[in-house]
Parts: C-alpha cells; sequence; structure tokens
C-alpha cells in the first residue's frame, strides 16, 4: 500500500485500469470501492476509455471532486477535481453498467449534492443515507454487503 499511496495520481489510475482488466473484467465480478478509492476507480473509466464496466460495482461514500468544510477549516482538491462532473454533464461519461452509490447525508467529504450531480445524468443510482457522515458505518454497511455480495454455499 505504501508504494501505491506514493505513486502519483496517474500511475494510481493506471494500476485500477491494469486490475480491472487483468482480474475484474467479467459479468459476475464484483468491486467495491470506498472514498478515494472510488475516486481513482471512476477516473480509470475515463483514463483509458474503457466501455461500460461489465461487473457490479458498489460506490461507498465517494469522493467525486473538491470539497471542504469551513467550520472545520478543512478542504481537498484532488487532480482532476472538475473532470468526472463535466463529462457526466456532458453526457461523455459511460458508467459501469450495474453500479450504486451509497453516501451519508451529513457527509462534507463526499458532499451528497455533488455526488447526486454527478449520478443523475449517467443514470447511477444513489441512497443518501439520514444522519450519516463520510463514514456509514459497520451497522449500515454490514447489511448492506450481505444484501449487495453474492450468496457463497458451506466451505467444502
Amino acid at each position: 500500500m505504501g508504494d501505491f499511496r506514493a505513486a502519483g495520481f496517474r500511475v494510481q489510475v493506471d494500476t485500477v485500469v491494469q486490475d480491472l482488466r487483468e482480474h475484474f473484467w467479467r459479468p459476475g465480478a464484483h468491486v467495491i470501492c470506498n472514498s478515494f478509492g472510488a475516486y481513482l476507480f471512476l477516473h480509470a473509466q475515463t483514463q483509458a476509455q474503457l466501455p461500460a464496466y461489465p461487473g457490479r460495482v458498489l460506490l461507498l461514500w465517494p469522493i467525486v471532486g473538491a470539497f471542504e468544510d469551513i467550520e472545520r477549516m478543512q478542504h481537498f482538491i484532488p487532480l482532476r477535481a472538475e473532470h468526472l462532473a463535466r463529462l457526466s454533464a456532458q453526457g461523455r461519461y459511460t458508467p459501469p453498467a450495474r453500479c450504486e452509490v451509497h453516501v451519508g447525508e451529513l457527509d462534507w467529504q463526499s458532499v451528497p449534492t455533488n455526488v447526486l450531480c454527478l449520478a443523475a445524468p449517467i443514470g447511477i443510482p444513489v441512497t443518501v443515507v439520514p444522519a450519516a457522515g463520510h463514514m456509514l458505518g459497520r451497522e449500515y454497511v454490514g447489511p448492506l454487503l450481505d444484501r449487495w455480495l453474492p450468496a457463497r454455499g458451506p466451505a467444502g
């Protein structure tokens, strides 16, 4: 993880593209991304001009661009902060074939209005979790994963 974190944005996105193509590019695959990982995944779809991802994608509290919290005096402007929103608004972003997003209503990093503005034009359903912040928590994510992931039989 240290080498990946230290790599530049372009290398990180290229790594995600490579991993998707080599290990997860099939209809039965499941990809779960959260926070900045979701940002990298969303950019990977544009970076290599990939077709719609054929598997299922779950984005949890995704970073979709710049954000700030004046009360906390914190902000973050990721590289290419406006790129995803611009492509979505222009109808030029190809979303994964089966994707859903979950974000907390009070999330100041994955701002729900920004997530909705990105997702609506490209048809990605978004669930805004009432009274939740950036980390949705085990009580929400656990049952979500139980519903979302395929059932596995007993180990044999």
